[in-house]
């Protein structure tokens, strides 16, 4: 069930992004390459991101951990590109800043949607 959520909130965060920062755009089915986009990155984020961040420890240390978010735009923009060459998933992000302010976006969105989700669940219990 938690991962189930997790990719509903993904998906409302990532459609969020697309609606909000200039440079990322979805095409064809809407809701649907959203979905599918969701699937993909919490692939990457699962498989890349960890390798990323064991890579560039030192630089996260440096800037106080200012340089995740750097992590986050390169995953959205690999996600994308990933998606769009391979899937053929009409998530299209069009460079470097866009990645930044969608990752942000996508982050503060999830972050925001989690808080809801664990007070429901706090108040079931």
């Amino acid at each position: 069930m938690q991962l189930l959520i997790r990719w509903v909130i993904t998906s409302i965060a990532l459609f969020m992004a697309a609606w909000l920062v200039p440079g990322i755009h979805v095409g064809g089915n809407g809701w649907i390459e959203v979905v599918v986009m969701a699937v993909i990155l919490g692939l990457v984020n699962a498989i890349v991101r960890p390798v990323l961040e064991l890579l560039s420890c030192p630089l996260i240390l440096l800037t106080l951990g200012f340089f995740v978010l750097v992590i986050n735009a390169f995953t959205l923009w690999l996600a994308s590109a990933l998606a769009v060459n391979f899937f053929h998933v009409n998530f299209h992000v069009d460079g470097f800043f866009p990645a930044f302010f969608g990752a942000l976006v996508v982050s503060i969105v999830s972050v925001i949607l989690n808080v809801f989700v664990r007070e429901a669940e706090r108040n079931r219990a």
